[in-house]
């Protein structure tokens, strides 16, 4: 049986990666609580113990707008999404071992015409989030030239929602909050630009598993549930399945004042990998 390691076990993808690799799979579960991730000599000889086949890098920092103006948050950004990234890819080539990182469609800069991007296309991130993101990505692509074994799966995906993850740190989802708005307010301003796909975590789990079981070859993918919308057509999906009776009112991006620029368009085009099902079936599915 092989031995996979989950690092952020407990957070909302991590969870559902777990319960999808506990199928078939020996799975070591780290979270923060277990190792300093950021110690990156103790990770090493923890990786070197455990004897894996497969790391699963499901940690990343996200707060895409405290690291705008803040210096020590931008400092973490980077640890977490830039310096993590490389270390594991370091260690994974000198154990030959197979590695999955998650990315983000906010490598992109956006076009208003609601521009598909594909895993060719050039990234251009806006905001100082996206460039960490994108700084992991280009120091796995490094690592990979200085090392021909390395085995790797760059994963950008958008718009994550599903199961609350097992840590108090993990963040509600998107619809979790419009549904716990709805619950107070007559009507909801939401904005009806940023097109981009929902991603339902346990169907990426599954999408992970796949790329590793069927041999996909290594490097970047683009994954996410089918359908691109809007917040405002996402929200407006969401309440009609509830059947919620609230007012949704469509405005710019401008209404609801961030730190960070937002793509306006951020389409993430899979052409590498089998589509997965349309954003609405699993949002139907969640709901239940």
């Amino acid at each position: 049986m092989k031995k996979v390691l989950i690092l952020g076990a407990k957070g909302n993808l991590g969870t559902q990666l777990v319960k999808v690799f506990e199928k078939g799979y020996q799975v070591v579960a780290w979270d923060n609580e277990d190792l300093d991730f950021l110690d990156f000599g103790k990770l090493e000889k923890a990786v070197q113990r455990e004897k894996l086949e497969i790391i699963i890098n499901a940690i990343g920092y996200n707060n895409v707008d405290a690291c705008e103006e803040d210096d020590r948050q931008l400092e973490l950004a980077y640890k977490l999404n830039r310096d993590l990234p490389k270390n594991l890819a370091e260690i994974t080539s000198k154990q030959n071992l197979k590695l999955v990182h998650f990315s983000t469609d906010y490598v992109f800069g956006g076009e208003a015409d609601r521009k598909f991007y594909d895993e060719k296309d050039t990234p251009s991130p806006l905001q100082k989030y996206g460039k960490t993101k994108l700084a992991g990505e280009e120091e796995i692509a490094r690592i990979k030239l200085k090392n021909e074994n390395l085995n790797y799966f760059i994963i950008r995906t958008s718009k994550l929602f599903g199961p609350k993850g097992e840590s108090e740190f993990t963040k509600p989802s998107f619809f979790d909050i419009m549904l716990k708005l709805a619950e107070t307010k007559d009507q909801l301003d939401v904005v009806d630009e940023e097109w981009s796909c929902f991603t339902y975590t346990p169907d990426l789990a599954k999408a992970v598993k796949q790329l590793i079981e069927q041999d996909y070859h290594s490097g970047l993918y683009h994954i996410t549930n089918d359908g691109a919308v809007s917040w405002y057509e996402g929200v407006q999906e969401l309440f009609k399945i509830k059947d919620i009776k609230i007012k949704v009112n469509p405005v710019k991006g401008d209404k609801f004042p961030r730190l960070a620029k937002r793509p306006v368009s951020s389409i993430l085009q899979n052409t590498r990998f089998p589509k997965l099902r349309n954003y609405t079936e699993a949002l139907r599915e969640y709901l239940k």
